[in-house]
């Protein structure tokens, strides 16, 4: 994220990142006002937007049922996926370790699969049984003959969130 949540990845209502000259379009198109812009990109966009549901189990479902707008959704998600990862990679030189991690990351594995599919030319293999299979804790999904680690890690933000309020108290 940066200055808001919006920066990233396409969420579940918000769109992620936006040339924003399309801000300036959508006011002067649609009649916009910045408050209007602001509630749409920020409730109305993201998978929201682009298939009329936020949660990826429900893009998924429509993936399964040939649901145009759903593999759409599901697309531009994996698509600003790679995106970030290539960046990001590019940025360190290489990598050791891929992690995913919260909602999508930890339950997703057709997500996971296909975020890494592009990724072979660094030695990202997935290991198709270890990502299907569902576990707690931390585990690896990546073959053992991959140079780079990919791992699930669960996360709990609650409890950090307690953890951090204790620590002010």
């Amino acid at each position: 994220m940066g200055l808001t949540p919006l920066e990233g990845l396409v969420m579940g209502t918000r769109s992620g990142d936006i040339d924003p000259a399309a801000l300036v379009h959508i006011s002067r198109v649609a009649g916009y006002t910045i408050d209007e812009i602001d509630g749409l990109l920020n409730t109305r966009s993201g998978l929201k937007g682009l298939a009329g549901r936020s949660d990826m189990r429900d893009i998924l479902a429509g993936v399964d049922a040939g649901e145009e707008a759903a593999t759409l959704a599901f697309n531009v998600y994996v698509h600003r996926l790679r995106a970030y990862a290539g960046a990001y990679i590019a940025q360190l030189g290489g990598v050791d370790v891929i992690s995913f991690t919260a909602g999508v990351g930890e339950n997703a594995a057709r997500v996971r699969a296909d975020a890494m599919a592009t990724l072979g030319f660094l030695g990202v293999e997935i290991d198709p049984a270890r990502n299907e299979a569902r576990g707690h804790g931390i585990r690896r999904i990546s073959a053992e003959s991959s140079s780079v680690e990919v791992l699930v890690v669960p996360t709990d933000e609650e409890l950090e969130i307690a953890r951090q309020a204790l620590s002010l108290v």
